[in-house]
């Protein structure tokens, strides 16, 4: 049962990239990886290649993304709101611990707000999937989880981390 979940919470994970991370392409935050980088199009065409969607999947998935955008919106707009909040706080010469925690207890709740509307985009996307495409993800996130499980043992144990191999 454990590891259907955590097959479950990889394929979620998946297609958060996928569907929801494309969906928060609103305006560029910075740096190459929010300005058209691994985000938004190059997600959805990263998926396209290893999953073999076809250009119906492709237009489905970004019509799922684009109507969830404008409820992710504005909670991204109060996520940079809360930050430079918080980065106020800590550049003040005052710093005030209440003010610091009630910015992190924001912050946790916008996330966790954010984490159930990929969820949901996800869960929309995959739904598109065929049963091949289906298995195809879940052997890619099945690799990753292996690849994410070595580094780490590697990393505890100070050793160089293998050349990365091309998916």
């Amino acid at each position: 049962m454990k590891v259907m979940s955590s097959r479950i919470l990889s394929i979620a994970l998946a297609f958060t990239l996928l569907g929801s991370v494309a969906i928060a392409q609103g305006p560029p935050r910075g740096g190459p990886m929010h300005e058209g980088g691994f985000f938004g199009e190059h997600a959805l065409d990263f998926f396209a290649d290893v999953l073999d969607l076809t250009d119906a999947q492709q237009a489905q998935i970004k019509h799922i993304m684009e109507s969830n955008r404008p409820s992710l919106e504005p909670l991204f707009r109060q996520e940079r709101e809360n930050k430079k909040a918080m980065m106020q706080l800590v550049m003040s010469g005052n710093f005030d611990e209440a003010k610091a925690q009630s910015l992190a207890q924001q912050s946790a709740t916008l996330h966790a707000q954010l984490e159930v509307a990929h969820a949901k985009a996800a869960n929309q996307a995959y739904q598109v999937l065929t049963a091949e495409q289906k298995a195809k993800l879940s052997q890619f996130m099945a690799k990753r989880e292996q690849r994410r499980q070595e580094h780490m043992q590697q990393h505890m144990h100070g050793q160089a981390p293998p050349p990365p191999d091309s998916e």
